[in-house]
């Protein structure tokens, strides 16, 4: 558990590293930030602000319920980059701040997360909610800034690979 956990940590500190290109990109084009956070894949969908604060809330509220640590809860009002990238730094400290040894047993942990109207097995309430909510929301803020022109690829989301030395 404790390695995939670590997971939404190096996928944090990639869409950290996807908003400095946003930053960039604005003002490389003379854009006001607004028009990249407020933007939108689709009407009825999210701005680009939302999806890096729901990729947050996902990642604390699973490292949370599955070690059985309090969490934090932030109030969601950032409306700038850096204020985003505190966010996230803070989310991953969070997540850093929990022992591997507090995950044991997190399969079977009977999980009950706060505001829903059930309990779930832990291994269920990850993998069929935890994990696929977390990459829903970074790969939709990578989409938005990939459509509204900032000059990011493929490798710009997956990120460093740990290769091993030859």
């Amino acid at each position: 558990m404790y390695a995939q956990i670590t997971q939404f940590t190096k996928m944090l500190r990639t869409l950290s590293r996807l908003l400095d290109k946003a930053q960039q990109h604005a003002a490389a084009n003379n854009l006001a930030p607004d028009a990249l956070l407020n933007a939108r894949l689709a009407p009825d969908m999210r701005p680009l602000t939302s999806q890096v604060q729901m990729a947050c809330d996902t990642a604390r509220l699973a490292a949370s319920v599955l070690s059985g640590k309090p969490i934090p809860v932030y109030e969601d009002t950032e409306t700038t980059i850096p204020e985003l990238k505190t966010l996230i730094e803070k989310t991953v400290a969070y997540v850093a701040s929990i022992e591997e040894s507090d995950f044991a047993g997190w399969e079977e942990r009977i999980v009950a997360p706060p505001g829903w109207s059930g309990a779930f097995l832990g291994k269920d309430y990850f993998y069929q909610h935890g994990v696929p909510n977390f990459y829903f929301h970074t790969v939709t803020a990578y989409d938005i800034l990939r459509h509204k022109g900032v000059r990011i690829g493929k490798m710009d989301y997956i990120g460093q690979l740990p290769f091993l030395q030859r």
